[in-house]
């Protein structure tokens, strides 16, 4: 018995060897692994920024090229606006940082002279055309892609710049402030009828009791500032008008 007690022993000292080298070797396998891995990432990173150095004029000036550039960062897992500067990679290796603030500056100037017709919605489209026009010829041709990336950029600082899609448009929120399910269905219809919404029109097409879609249109025209009143509608005496829904010639 004390004889197979000690083999037994033994066995078990050299089972715990074994895990113990196993897990050595993994442990150095795994480190090597990192450090090539490392390697490659610095390789790509210097290669990358070589090309976007090379490149910089077109994807400042060129918004196929920029949005291009931005594609192919994505389809690799590269954020521009994540790095370890103020800006991201955009500031760091193409000195894009303050292109970039400056078109958020602009589109928070858009968003905020607007507000008090719009109660701090605007299509995405709308807020292009404006910003466009706010930067002249001479700040050069934007896209939707930069609004959304220079959105991206607004949001640490709790502002409430949001994009949301509505009616299968992209809508620019800049109030803090959720849209309940009701003002998203009566956005949605605004969309559909160039702003103009009736109670009617919520009753036929959603089957909404007059109670629920006059609450609804009066909650937003009172509580949230996203509607306006017309009294005057020849067709049925009152209308609401969204205004983030109408077309502008400003």
């Amino acid at each position: 018995m004390h004889r197979r007690g000690g083999v037994g022993l033994a066995a078990f000292d050299r089972q715990e060897q074994s895990k113990r080298s196993f897990a050595q070797l993994s442990t150095a396998l795994s480190q090597a692994q990192v450090d090539h891995l490392h390697s490659q990432l610095a390789h790509f990173r210097t290669a990358l920024a070589r090309f976007a150095s090379t490149h910089r004029d077109s994807i400042k000036n060129d918004p196929t090229f920029r949005h291009a550039f931005q594609q192919m960062c994505s389809s690799i897992g590269v954020d521009p606006l994540a790095g370890p500067r103020k800006g991201g990679w955009w500031a760091e290796m193409l000195g894009l940082g303050d292109w970039q603030y400056e078109l958020g500056v602009q589109i928070v100037d858009v968003c905020i002279s607007t507000r008090e017709r719009n109660g701090g919605l605007i299509e995405m489209s709308e807020l292009v055309r404006l910003v466009s026009k706010l930067r002249g010829v001479q700040g050069g041709e934007i896209t939707e892609d930069d609004v959304l990336r220079s959105i991206k950029t607004l949001e640490p600082l709790g502002s409430g710049y949001q994009v949301v899609e509505i009616g299968g448009k992209k809508v620019v929120r800049s109030v803090v402030k959720e849209l309940d399910e009701d003002q998203s269905v009566v956005l949605a219809i605004a969309q559909v009828e160039g702003g103009r919404v009736v109670e009617d029109i919520l009753i036929q097409r959603k089957g909404w009791t007059r109670e629920r879609a006059s609450a609804a249109l009066e909650n937003m025209v009172y509580r949230d500032g996203l509607c306006w009143i017309d009294d005057q509608d020849e067709l049925c005496g009152r209308v609401y008008w969204v205004p983030s829904a109408m077309q502008w010639d400003v």
